[in-house]
């Protein structure tokens, strides 16, 4: 198990919707959290450098980055979107295993016997034409699943985890029927 030092941060406004909260602010593992309801799948979208969004440029003051994007899929259904970008320097640094995860979900990387620091979760709503949601879509029919835009994630957050003071940042958007599920607890 991680130990985590968590940062101090801003206070964030919640969501008015208390399951969204318990989601956008669960800590630990949220593939645990997942397979809690089902079988958990990870689709890699894309890996290799990568232009930066501009909340990333402000995360992570840098212009080159590493990214890795994949999909959770909960029992063959899209549910959870995630990008995870590191400054080149970091790639080569604390985070070089990301290149090696391939199809295994991040968490086996920043929850199993690693200290690291951990900053608050910001939630995030994603505006329709929001960097976000532009590349949410297009992922989504690269990686085969093809969701009506009903279920196309509304909400989502990021998180930065720092080791040997290098940074990782963290973003997860939500289709909205994940934000419905209870959430167990996973004493992870």
């Amino acid at each position: 198990m991680s130990q985590f030092r968590h940062r101090t941060g801003a206070q964030v406004p919640r969501s008015a919707d208390p399951s969204t909260n318990v989601w956008l602010f669960a800590g630990g593992s949220l593939t645990a959290r997942l397979r809690a309801h089902g079988t958990v799948e990870v689709v890699v979208v894309r890996q290799g450098a990568s232009a930066l969004w501009l909340a990333e440029q402000r995360d992570l003051t840098c212009r080159c980055v590493y990214a890795c994007e994949v999909i959770l899929l909960l029992n063959g259904r899209a549910a959870v979107w995630a990008r995870s970008v590191a400054p080149l320097p970091a790639f080569h640094g604390a985070w070089k295993s990301l290149a090696g995860l391939g199809t295994r979900p991040l968490a086996e990387l920043l929850f199993k016997g690693r200290s690291l620091d951990r900053d608050a979760l910001v939630p995030r709503r994603l505006l329709r034409h929001g960097p976000e949601s532009r590349w949410v879509r297009p992922s989504t029919v690269v990686a085969g699943h093809v969701e009506n835009p009903l279920v196309q994630p509304t909400c989502g957050r990021s998180s930065m985890f720092w080791r040997k003071g290098q940074p990782l940042r963290v973003f997860e958007a939500f289709a909205p029927w994940v934000t419905q599920l209870p959430t167990p607890r996973t004493g992870q």
